[in-house]
């Protein structure tokens, strides 16, 4: 059952949750390391930093999302005033994922309750711990007819999508975005799907690469690599490709050291299935450095493979794990095939220091959104609109555009009674000599 709300309830329900999040980052943050092992930092600054910026946000922005927008009425309704009226779409659908089980799952449910809708969220049975805290914290700030959550696996979200909702949102995998879609489609309910790909990170002869190494190792294996928007495989130009294998090599020691399954910093993987489809990836004679895994912590090392065979199991699939594959291409018709071989990615990364050749490249091939001599960092940014295309998905989010998306924008044209110009009104006669005219003088 949906209830509107008014602007100042929202404001005042996001303050409060700003609040009840300050308090409890701590224990979300523990939450995340029991689950798959993430470290306080990038807990903080892949989960919970973006969670109180988004509020901050919404709550200062709110009231002027919200507000009428006046527009400039067209002649043919002269004379008139002319607004798009934000109405929220109604009842909600949220689907989160296990990779990021609080951000995931508490971006949409803010942007859609902000909006003034009333929500559901169904978040990954994979991380129970977060979904648990996740629960406690809306239960807590929102009253359930507005928010609430339902636990399980993927039987409650099948139930979930047998209902008729007004728009449904989902982060995860393609297969499961299509049944999602085909769910939605039985009572034609808008979706935004959040989906991945084989996201290509070109590397040419113009960057530093150096640098280059070092951004791609810690876009590459945050999170353990099960980021949708990492990396799934670099493309480097084949002149450089020794130079650029030795820096990333180098760059994984710095920053996991040579034993990684000691290090702090890295997570693990989510579960045994996931842990054996990746290790189930690795040919040992490719690997150039890592490769070592152990299945009792769920431990698999940042590992990079000197890949040439496109038919190779893992350039079949999305890798979403802490493995690299590395290709050399020896020209730009070259790198295209390759790119062009796979379906659209949600990203797609390039490095070089020679502008003309990256705009070339970006404004060449369809993705998501990208980066310039750097990884994920398009994310980060709140003004910009996050989402795929075409198989990575459809719809976007954060900011101004999260509203936007759970917002219906409804047209009202509100005519004058002042003067009626009757050059509209049958019978036509005659009439369509001076119609001509007078459009051709708009």
């Amino acid at each position: 059952m949906h209830r509107k709300t008014t602007i100042s309830q929202r404001k005042e329900t996001l303050k409060k949750l700003l609040h009840v999040l300050t308090l409890r980052e701590d224990a979300v943050i523990q939450a995340l390391h029991d689950d798959f092992g993430k470290s306080a930092f990038e807990a903080v600054l892949t989960e919970t930093y973006f969670v109180t910026s988004e509020l901050k946000t919404a709550i200062k922005k709110l009231r002027s999302w919200a507000s009428d927008e006046i527009v400039f009425p067209s002649v043919l309704n002269f004379p008139s005033s002319d607004r798009i009226i934000k109405d929220p779409y109604g009842n909600v659908l949220v689907i989160s994922p296990w990779n990021y089980p609080f951000q995931l799952a508490m971006l949409p449910v803010i942007a859609a309750y902000a909006a003034g809708n009333s929500v559901v969220l169904k978040p990954s049975e994979l991380t129970p711990n977060t979904s648990e805290i996740v629960s406690n914290i809306i239960s807590e700030v929102f009253d359930p007819i507005d928010v609430e959550v339902f636990q399980g696996g993927a039987q409650v979200a099948e139930k979930l999508l047998e209902r008729r909702w007004d728009y449904i949102f989902f982060t995860g995998s393609v297969n499961v975005g299509k049944k999602v879609a085909q769910a939605a489609a039985r009572y034609l309910t808008p979706v935004t799907l959040e989906l991945g790909g084989k996201n290509p990170c070109i590397v040419t002869a113009q960057a530093n690469l150096k640098l280059a190494a070092k951004r791609i190792v810690w876009g590459k294996f945050v999170n353990a690599g099960q980021t949708c928007i990492a990396p799934d495989y670099v493309l480097v130009e084949a002149s450089v490709k020794s130079r650029l294998l030795q820096s990333l090599k180098q760059e994984i020691i710095a920053a996991y050291g040579e034993r990684p399954q000691k290090s702090p910093d890295l997570p693990r993987i989510i579960n045994k299935k996931h842990w054996e489809r990746l290790v189930g990836l690795i040919e040992h004679h490719k690997v150039v450095h890592g490769g070592q895994s152990d299945v009792a912590e769920l431990f698999i090392a940042p590992t990079i493979i000197d890949e040439s065979d496109l038919a190779s199991a893992i350039m079949k699939e999305e890798i979403f794990g802490p493995l690299l594959p590395v290709i050399g291409f020896s020209d730009e018709n070259q790198m295209d095939n390759i790119i062009g071989s796979y379906e659209k990615p949600l990203s797609l990364y390039v490095f070089t220091d020679d502008r003309h050749q990256a705009d070339a490249i970006i404004r060449k091939h369809a993705f998501g959104g990208g980066c310039v001599n750097d990884l994920l960092s398009y994310f980060a940014n709140s003004r910009l609109p996050f989402g795929g295309v075409g198989n990575s998905g459809m719809g976007t989010y954060h900011g101004r555009f999260g509203f936007d998306t759970f917002t219906h924008k409804k047209p009202i044209s509100r005519k004058a009674n002042w003067l009626d110009i009757t050059l509209r009104y049958a019978p036509y006669g005659n009439k369509v000599s001076l119609l001509r005219k007078w459009l051709k003088w708009l």
